[in-house]
């Protein structure tokens, strides 16, 4: 049975997030919708990473098994005309095949996220829903040395939701920078998974530095508290994109695609 590698663009505002719910439209439901109408095949699709209610993805990564080969362009259009005759915000960005190696959740050695926030008294036009409106300016050179107290391995009970499944709060953030084009101020995380809500959280408790209400230590002293009492605001899912990927070397994508990292944990 070939196994289908493939790389899912999608805007998080009509869904109830990634994962199939009972309480409305998932991303993870119409991809196995498209797939039904295409093929008559039910199939549980894997997805890389969950994400929330309104949270957007521009490199979200899942598997799929099918019963037949399928030419991958040919089976990436398909997909594509399926999910636009439903209406679905929802697009199949690049297909490939895979071995039975590859898992799209437990092969990732590195997931990217980005937050973005736009920073201006006026309101927001073309991108309400897509960021996060701050109608105020705000330092983002303070916010990104406060990110920098949070780089490393640390335990992040502070910063991850208190419905949050995971098994540990311990995790290594690999990168935590904040930057700033214009009015659009970006915060980009790179670990091996995360916790539920924790860019979010962060995002929420750097804008505080940014206005000046907290220093980089009052963040730090935040995380060493090691209670979600001591976070921040949690930012609205508006700004926030699933960006991209890494799987290590012996994942079984073609032609050796990866690199070598230990396996990655479980994401809440």
């Amino acid at each position: 049975m070939p196994r289908y590698k493939m790389t899912v663009e999608y805007d998080g505002i009509p869904y109830v997030g990634w994962q199939r719910q009972e309480n409305g439209p998932s991303v993870q439901g119409a991809i196995e919708g498209a797939i039904l109408s295409l093929t008559g095949e039910t199939v549980s699709i894997r997805g890389a990473g969950r994400t929330d209610s309104g949270v957007h993805a521009m490199g979200q990564v899942m598997h799929a098994d099918l019963s037949k080969e399928w030419k991958v362009y040919t089976l990436r259009n398909a997909l594509n005309a399926h999910l636009r005759l439903a209406g679905e915000r929802i697009a199949i960005l690049d297909i490939v095949e895979v071995d039975a190696r590859f898992d799209a959740r437990f092969s990732a050695v590195r997931r990217h996220y980005l937050y973005r926030i736009i920073a201006r008294r006026a309101p927001l036009a073309l991108e309400a829903g897509r960021v996060w409106w701050v109608p105020k300016d705000i330092d983002h050179e303070v916010m990104h040395a406060a990110a920098q107290t949070l780089v490393g391995l640390h335990d992040f009970t502070t910063f991850r939701s208190a419905h949050c499944q995971a098994n540990s709060p311990v995790r290594t953030l690999d990168r935590l920078d904040v930057t700033r084009s214009g009015e659009l101020i970006e915060i980009r995380a790179t670990a091996q998974s995360f916790l539920h809500n924790q860019i979010r959280s962060f995002a929420g408790t750097l804008k505080l530095a940014g206005e000046g209400k907290w220093t980089p230590d009052d963040v730090r002293a935040a995380l060493e508290a090691k209670d979600r009492k001591a976070c921040g605001p949690v930012a609205p899912p508006d700004g926030l994109y699933f960006m991209q990927v890494d799987y290590r070397d012996d994942a079984g994508l073609p032609g050796g695609e990866g690199e070598n990292a230990d396996d990655s944990d479980d994401l809440s």
